[in-house]
């Protein structure tokens, strides 16, 4: 599978271009030979009960600890770290090994010096995978940033109490500046705070690329020191993502493992330039690069909010290898918000609609966006250049630009999409126009719309109208499951190197 060519990545300090991702980095594909499906089947009646036993013992054995520590603690004052606290820390963290240890967890890896507080009052983890990411938090007892309904979880919100985390909540409005201002108030503290450990990314991936960093752990503007976890399992039972294996199977499949690996870096303390402290995106940036560097791994722009579009239920669910993401990346940077309103959308169809189909180049393209000619602009363009004769259609552009700024209104893509295609006489669209709109909706190259044309068409005229359409689309929600895709494609495992044949339109023309 050959990636669009305006795919880039980041270039790292030395000049060397990080080659970019070819998995969505939101997707997780599980699957197993005979073998280990025997395997999972055996230790499913075995190991597994007694692992997920002693687990629970475990954790039963460090409650009391935690609720004692605990007890008449402010959340918001600093503790002296007396000895009370270090045997408890003591106490807690053999107690947490043993319990991963029964997990199978048997040997973890530690490379590298773990900085103290005074030197790095926060550590950044990266990637961020799965929740079996706690494992580098029960190892330094630091805090970590969490939303405040944890705390309540019966046990386990005990635990968590126990080292200081910062609590977000989702009732306060105001709760995502409070959290900046309470983690620089424990950063600036000169180590008087346990050191804060934050996962930049802010969600998980399956450890294909690193995305976006947040700017919340580089605001401070203090010394960071970047960790690196790897999971070398070669069964990864480990990712979970927004779309895969849930999180109990996760837990299952993982306890089912005779021996899980785990590998944790602690990478040099990183201390901000004045311009890092002025600017924490590009503080986060650099970071980035040095832990994508110590991972092998590309980097990307995607970020938490290409997930959601990924995941967004509408009635044309995206395949793992659409080209949106790519597209979406480029329309956040090219500041063509998500929250574009409909007027807006109804503008730039009417303008495309005016068209007619004709094919316009690079100069025109950013005539239309009102944008001069970027290397921004050319990438987009580059992903509708459908016969790389420097020329695209720029109906296709607006029916991406819908389906990132309102991923699950399909019918109202739908409409507008009909709108710029259909023929002023009878308002109705044939075959090739519909393979042309619904390419372009889903982001893919190979993609046959015969049998939901001839669904729709219940009258075999050789057309359909947007009407005809939309009744049919509200008797099967499904359609795209039922008519496009059936079984075969609608989450193609992102392991697998799909080839496309040649598309009727250019948006995902380079998906070969």
């Amino acid at each position: 599978m050959r990636l669009p060519n305006c795919r880039r990545c980041s270039v790292e300090g030395d000049g060397k271009e990080l080659a970019p991702p070819v998995r969505n980095p939101f997707v997780h594909d599980l699957r197993f030979t005979t073998l280990q499906k025997a395997q999972i089947a055996v230790m499913t009646v075995t190991l597994f009960p007694l692992r997920l036993l002693m687990a629970a013992f475990m954790m039963l054995l460090a409650w009391p600890f935690a609720f004692l520590a605990s007890m008449g603690r402010s959340e918001t004052a600093m503790e002296p770290q007396n000895l009370w606290r270090r045997v408890v820390d003591v106490v807690l963290k053999t107690l947490m090994r043993a319990m991963w240890f029964t997990g199978g967890f048997h040997w973890m890896k530690v490379k590298g010096r773990q900085a103290p507080p005074s030197e790095a009052p926060i550590f950044t983890l990266a990637p961020h995978s799965s929740y079996f990411d706690a494992i580098p938090v029960t190892m330094t007892m630091a805090s970590i940033v969490m939303k405040a309904e944890s705390k309540d979880i019966p046990l386990w919100g005990t635990l968590i109490k126990y080292i200081r985390p910062v609590f977000v909540s989702r009732s306060d409005q105001d709760s995502r500046r409070k959290t900046v201002e309470e983690i620089k108030r424990r950063a600036q503290s000169d180590g008087e705070w346990p050191q804060i450990m934050i996962f930049p990314e802010g969600t998980c991936t399956n450890r294909s690329c690193l995305i976006t960093f947040k700017p919340g752990a580089f605001i401070p503007a203090v010394p960071v020191q970047p960790v690196v976890i790897r999971y070398p399992n070669t069964l990864d039972t480990i990712t979970w993502t927004w779309q895969g294996p849930g999180a109990f199977k996760i837990l299952w499949l993982t306890l089912c493992q005779l021996h899980n690996e785990f590998e944790i870096e602690y990478l040099p303390t990183y201390t901000p330039s004045e311009e890092e402290k002025k600017n924490p995106a590009l503080f986060a940036q650099n970071v980035r690069r040095i832990m994508a560097k110590a991972l092998d791994v590309p980097i990307t722009d995607y970020t938490f909010e290409d997930c959601q579009l990924a995941m967004a239920e509408g009635q044309l669910r995206l395949p793992s290898d659409t080209c949106l993401l790519e597209f979406a990346r480029l329309v956040r940077r090219l500041g063509l918000k998500r929250d574009k309103t409909g007027r807006i959308l109804e503008d730039y169809g009417m303008r495309a609609r005016k068209r007619r189909g004709e094919r316009v180049q690079l100069e025109e393209f950013a005539r239309f966006l009102d944008a001069p000619e970027s290397d921004l602009i050319r990438d987009m363009f580059a992903l509708f250049d459908e016969h790389e004769d420097g020329t695209m259609d720029i109906r296709e552009f607006v029916i991406a630009l819908s389906v990132v700024c309102r991923p699950a209104r399909t019918l109202e893509t739908m409409k507008l999409a009909f709108k710029m295609y259909v023929e002023e006489v009878d308002s109705s669209i044939i075959e090739g126009e519909l393979a042309c709109i619904l390419q372009t909706a889903l982001g893919v190259a190979d993609l046959s719309v015969t049998s939901l044309f001839q669904a729709v068409d219940a009258h075999d005229e050789g057309k359909i109208t947007f009407e005809s359409f939309q009744s049919f689309a509200e008797l099967h929600p499904d359609f795209a499951e039922e008519f496009l895709f059936g079984e075969k494609r609608v989450f193609r495992s992102p392991s697998q190197t799909p080839v496309a044949p040649p598309a009727s339109n250019g948006f995902c023309k380079k998906l070969d």
